[in-house]
């Protein structure tokens, strides 16, 4: 099967490169389908959400490019639907549901992936330096994103690990840690609802492994769940970013298949060949 990447950001939220220069390095790169997913507007994220007033024209630009590559390569118009963000309404190809920071209870939003120190000082002033209350709150939104949003594809899973390498923040390996990740990951794979292992911390010198956590599959294979492939492309460049490693890790961790998005909607096919 030819991979597919329906994590896509352009010009339109925080992309470095236009939709047309994203689809055309998609198709170069041989791959059967592109699906673009701009990040849904949220009030007080403005730096990398996406205008409301520019809505109406991304959804006409990705479907200008539909009618471009007909035929040729599939190309699908979704929304990375943000935990906290207004509805959207349901007239989507296909929608990734994604928690990119956390309401605290002044009403103070607390990014999860703008940077380490970020991040660290709010676990210190929200949760007392507790990475693991931190982890509850993150996961129990988590474990209703799909409900929220209307996700098919759940985002990043476990965002919260974007500046862990070598465990630098706190221990993955901790059993309060893992509860967490593991009650939440069980919902939505008791749902049907697919989980991308995406690399895009990777292709942006975050992490040296995609999302989830090699731990995190292995109990999602266990479970009958189910897995795309996504860049969470930001550039031309890195639209198939490592996915030849990304597709051998599934196999490690035992998927003999994954989900594509279709005309007709997700359905289950072979890995992919990259």
């Amino acid at each position: 099967m030819k991979p597919q990447t329906l994590h896509c950001h352009t010009t339109f939220c925080d992309g470095a490169d236009s939709p047309a220069a994203m689809a055309a390095a998609a198709f170069a790169a041989g791959c059967g389908a592109i699906g673009f997913s701009g990040h849904s507007p949220l009030p007080g994220q403005e730096a990398w959400a996406m205008d409301p007033a520019r809505v109406a024209d991304y959804r006409r630009a990705v479907m200008e490019l539909k009618a471009e590559y007909a035929g040729r390569m599939e190309v699908y118009l979704g929304l990375e639907q943000d935990f906290y963000s207004p509805d959207t309404g349901p007239d989507w190809d296909y929608k990734i549901g994604s928690v990119h920071c956390l309401l605290m209870p002044d009403g103070t939003q607390l990014p999860l992936d703008e940077s380490a120190a970020t991040l660290a000082s709010g676990v210190q002033r929200w949760f007392g330096g507790d990475w693991n209350a931190l982890a509850r709150d993150y996961y129990e939104r988590m474990a209703r994103v799909d409900t929220v949003t209307g996700g098919e594809i759940v985002g990043h899973f476990d965002l919260i690990t974007k500046f862990n390498e070598n465990m630098a923040q706190f221990d993955e390996g901790d059993p309060a840690y893992r509860e967490a990740a593991f009650a939440a990951l069980d919902e939505l794979a008791g749902r049907g609802r697919i989980f991308e292992i995406n690399t895009g911390a990777i292709s942006r010198g975050y992490r040296t492994a995609p999302y989830p956590a090699a731990f995190l599959l292995r109990r999602l294979a266990e479970k009958g769940g189910r897995i795309t492939f996504s860049s969470d492309t930001h550039s031309a460049g890195t639209v198939l970013y490592g996915y030849r490693e990304a597709v051998q890790l599934a196999r490690d961790c035992g998927f003999s298949s994954c989900w594509y998005l279709t005309a007709r909607g997700f359905a289950e096919g072979p890995l992919p060949v990259v």
